[in-house]
């Protein structure tokens, strides 16, 4: 069983018909609009309904941050790359984010936010060595879980030369790149492949990118994090694609 953490992560995953079992509300917590829907949708869903005590939230809870709201779930159905594939058909622009063993669930819930925001067709991530979708991947995805097609594959390479055959760019992200994302050709049909929180782009991978893009840096701190920096390499595509329309 999957908790899911939080009333935006609650109703998002209410709303986009995610298969939950129980929802459980914390006594005494004041009933507002948010909770209202929740426990109509709960109802509509044929899920159970019930009002605990907030030690058994906070027992339930991965990082105690439940906002005295939890909902119990199956475990998370991940896609396949063909139906990334099926979503893209057609379109002249397309973004696919390509995640090589990034760890974090927080991380991963915060990428796939960001695929969200910006109109992604999909997230794809390795069976192995792959953060797994947990409460904290839920809660910083704020909901887009429920809505994001986040793929699984076996092979994350394999993967890549598929995207390639579907008439995707392949970009890599590495602070070795020569291009920045100003300069790289981040528009049309494009992977953005992200690598790992401490090790970055396995060889394999790179080997497989068409191009490498960095971010600029002014500062003198290290790099962003992985979900800051796909969000700021994400938006240069959504902006690109805005131009071009």
């Amino acid at each position: 069983m999957l908790a899911i953490e939080g009333r935006n992560a609650v109703i998002e995953a209410l709303r986009a018909g995610v298969p939950i079992k129980r929802v459980l509300v914390a006594e005494g917590t004041k009933p507002d609009r948010g909770l209202e829907e929740i426990e109509r949708r709960a109802k509509e869903a044929g899920a159970a309904f019930a009002r605990v005590p907030r030690r058994e939230l906070d027992a339930k809870s991965e990082r105690g941050a439940h906002q005295g709201v939890l909902a119990e779930a199956a475990p998370y159905r991940f896609a396949l790359l063909d139906d990334v594939l099926a979503s893209a058909k057609g379109k002249d622009t397309s973004l696919v984010i390509a995640l090589d063993h990034v760890t974090d669930p927080g991380n991963l819930g915060a990428i796939v936010r960001t695929a969200e925001v910006v109109g992604a067709d999909g997230v794809l991530i390795a069976k192995r060595r792959s953060a797994a979708v947990t409460p904290a991947a839920y809660k910083s995805s704020a909901g887009a879980l429920a809505h994001v097609k986040l793929a699984q594959e076996a092979n994350l390479v394999r993967s890549l030369e598929r995207l390639k055959g579907a008439d995707y760019w392949i970009a890599g992200a590495s602070e070795r790149a020569d291009q920045t994302l100003w300069e790289a050709p981040l528009s049309g049909r494009v992977v953005l492949v992200m690598g790992s929180e401490g090790e970055g782009l396995a060889r394999l991978t790179l080997e497989s990118c068409d191009f490498l893009v960095r971010l600029p840096q002014a500062g003198r701190v290290g790099s962003l994090n992985v979900a800051q920096a796909t969000t700021a390499l994400a938006y240069e595509w959504l902006r690109r694609g805005a131009a071009e329309r």
